[in-house]
């Protein structure tokens, strides 16, 4: 399974980018959407991989969000920058520390 968050907005961004993140039913921002890892949905992330935050969660995070997708909060304390890729930055494949993004914006 794979956690992608919506980190950023729409404004300005070409259509194949905003039609492939309804795909992936991330239509606003600070939404979590929990996926199977097939080749499909790592090529729509990888598309998007400017404007997602994504890695893999533990069994309790996909448990908790049992209906897949779920609105979050603004994280506390803050992104650290949502223009750079992460560790400088949010953006981008994370992997287990998306667990810890997850909690602190739920």
């Amino acid at each position: 399974m794979l956690a992608v968050i919506r980190i950023r907005g729409m404004t300005g961004k070409r259509k194949d980018i905003e039609d492939t993140l309804k795909m992936l039913d991330l239509k606003r921002k600070h939404t979590l959407a929990i996926l199977p890892r097939t080749d499909s949905i790592l090529g729509m992330i990888r598309k998007v991989n400017s404007m997602v935050a994504w890695g893999e969660p533990d069994d309790d995070i996909v448990s908790k969000f049992s209906s897949r997708t779920a609105r979050l909060k603004s994280p506390a304390k803050g992104f650290r920058a949502i223009k750079k890729p992460y560790p400088k930055g949010d953006l981008g494949y994370r992997g287990k520390e998306i667990n810890e993004l997850i909690k602190r914006m739920m």
